[in-house]
């Protein structure tokens, strides 16, 4: 994760913390579970209520609390399927508790279409991305890349709550201005990355080779 940062720097820099959790007995799906419990509380009830800049310090937070899954799975010698799976499961629920939230708040505070439409565009392209990838990993075929991924996003749409929650703390105008700018490049970077992964998809070899129809004889087969 952290595609700002490089994924092997962070490995690095959170493999310590990672040995030292695995040390108190918790779980790598414990810290998932959480991360992704403490971030959507923080959403859901933070957001809507025009508290931008705590609710971006505390998923902020939880964020990088769920991040340490990883480290711990890596202290323990390795992760499971079903972590991955779980890990990547809470992610898609905790995105959408964020999005969400600001659609509320951007209708029911801001009172502005424009925001309440590039947030919609934001939440449903996260979703898309991320099915996009996994449906090509299970038909054998690639999806990666693209422009903007998850870690980019987080990135984003927090530096930009949490600037207009400072800007309507110190009356700063200028300064609210910051999550609309932060959405706006979310919605046009995350459809952009939508036609990339298909494409990716569409290039990888294989993709176009002919699918057997399904028998009824493989069907009762499979039964």
């Amino acid at each position: 994760m952290l595609s700002f940062f490089g994924r092997e720097t962070f490995a690095k820099a959170t493999a310590p913390l990672g040995r030292a959790l695995v040390s108190t007995g918790l779980t790598p799906d414990a810290m998932t579970l959480i991360g992704t419990t403490a971030s959507i509380v923080a959403a859901v009830t933070l957001f809507p209520t025009d508290h931008l800049f705590w609710g971006t310090i505390v998923i902020w937070l939880f964020v990088m609390f769920d991040m340490l899954d990883g480290a711990m799975a890596r202290a323990r010698g390795g992760g499971t399927r079903y972590g991955a799976v779980l890990d990547a499961t809470c992610d898609r629920v905790a995105d959408g508790a964020i999005f969400g939230a600001l659609a509320w708040w951007s209708v029911y505070h801001e009172h502005s279409k424009h925001l309440f439409v590039a947030t919609l565009v934001v939440l449903v392209t996260s979703q898309v991305i991320s099915y996009a990838k996994a449906r090509a990993e299970a038909s054998g075929l690639s999806a990666d890349g693209g422009i903007i991924e998850r870690p980019d996003r987080l990135v984003i749409v927090l530096v930009g709550a949490g600037f207009t929650g400072i800007g309507g703390y110190f009356g700063i105008e200028w300064l609210t201005y910051a999550v609309y700018v932060a959405m706006y490049i979310l919605a046009v970077l995350s459809i952009v990355t939508v036609f990339q992964r298909v494409l990716a998809v569409r290039n990888s070899a294989g993709a176009r080779d002919v699918i057997a129809p399904v028998t009824k004889a493989d069907s009762d087969t499979a039964k």
